[in-house]
């Protein structure tokens, strides 16, 4: 039985989370045309597409969320999404129309570029698509991003690219960043400044999902690797580097002592919608995750419930419980909270089994080691 909503759990809850969420994952497909050696998705092989009933679903769960001048971000991701071709994408659409021509909606994409055709880029200006690109680096930073027979994907990557820069359709890039390229940040940012993107996101290698052979850089590699990106963006020009905009604005909040506007900030629930309508919160990645002890980390079918109304329920899925417990050991015993704001969900789970815990190693490549390289960069600086 649902208690109310100031109960105790619903207080808990909303403590750390923001009562609607900024962001959608929704997963048009199960499919990717990549088998990226590092990639965290189970059933990325199997042909499972979105139906427009679901997506008209989602599109009905969205109009109780969405309201004109903050209006959310429908992020399209999981699988590659244009692998569905332009009609059947164009049908998945077509129910988030009137959000989106009311200004209560912006639709965004995660794709790999590989089959970014003239059609498919009259249809991101169509519906104004704000771009994601995925790509490594230069060729040799890029070799795990394969295709499913195991070919290299660069030149493919980048004749998309090439099609998105020639039609003026702007893009960001996130690049995942493993033992191979940890140690060529110059070379990474080099090649990324040639883009053409407005902004780079960098993903240090997590272990997640059914990515759990391969082993992650370290935080003495991640630490290296932050310092010498600050060091290449004081001396370069280029697009706005991710995590140090993130770390920027919180260093000027707590300069003009405007720290609280930080520190009241909630968390995103972050609704993941699947191709079969099923729902998680917290991390996309539980999305393609099987746990009976967590009923497989549901918040239920958005065929069969409102989002709003996962949402209220939030509080007692079990999984979202220990999060919270989690981020309150977080606050309590981690140096690094007051900057970094809690681990990620779905790497407390598949890092240490349970979310739980505290400190993860995507704490420590992504939060820790960058407040670490710009602390020790700002001594080194002080003494000469």
């Amino acid at each position: 039985m649902t208690q109310r909503c100031g109960s105790r759990p619903h207080r808990r809850y909303g403590r750390w989370f923001a009562r609607k969420p900024q962001t959608v994952v929704v997963q048009p497909t199960s499919f990717c045309n990549m088998g990226c050696f590092y990639c965290y998705l189970r059933d990325k092989g199997l042909k499972n597409d979105m139906l427009p009933a679901t997506a008209a679903a989602v599109a009905e769960s969205l109009a109780g969320l969405a309201s004109i001048g903050h209006p959310l971000g429908l992020v399209w991701h999981g699988g590659e999404p244009l692998t569905l071709g332009t009609e059947k994408f164009s049908a998945l659409l077509a129910p988030f129309e009137t959000l989106r021509q009311d200004g209560r909606m912006h639709h965004y994409v995660q794709t790999n570029a590989t089959l970014v055709t003239p059609a498919w880029c009259d249809l991101l200006e169509e519906f104004e698509f704000r771009v994601g690109v995925s790509i490594d680096g230069p060729a040799a930073l890029n070799t795990q991003r394969v295709d499913l027979r195991g070919r290299p994907a660069f030149e493919r990557i980048m004749r998309g690219v090439g099609l998105l820069r020639e039609r003026g359709i702007p893009f960001s890039v996130i690049a995942v960043v493993g033992r191979e390229g940890i140690g060529h940040p110059e070379e990474l940012l080099d090649f990324v400044a040639t883009l053409g993107c407005h902004s780079v996101g960098f993903n240090i290698e997590e272990t997640e999902g059914v990515n759990t052979e391969r082993r992650p850089p370290t935080r003495d590699q991640a630490e290296e690797f932050w310092r010498r990106v600050l060091a290449w963006s004081r001396s370069h020009r280029g697009p706005v580097i991710r995590e140090l905009e993130r770390i920027s604005e919180y260093l000027s909040l707590a300069r003009s002592g405007q720290k609280d506007d930080w520190d009241n900030r909630l968390l995103d629930p972050i609704p993941t919608v699947t191709w079969n309508g099923d729902v998680v919160l917290l991390s996309p990645e539980l999305a393609d995750t099987s746990d009976s002890a967590y009923a497989d980390f549901l918040a239920g079918n958005v065929r069969e419930k409102t989002i709003a109304h996962m949402l209220r329920e939030a509080p007692h899925l079990r999984y979202v419980r220990e999060f919270l417990t989690g981020l309150e050991r977080c606050q309590a015993e981690c140096e690094f909270f007051d900057f970094c704001r809690g681990a990620q969900a779905g790497n407390r789970y598949f890092e240490n089994g349970s979310l739980a815990t505290t400190e993860t190693n995507y704490c420590r490549v992504s939060r820790q080691a960058l407040v670490m390289a710009l602390s020790t960069t700002a001594k080194k600086e002080q003494i000469a």
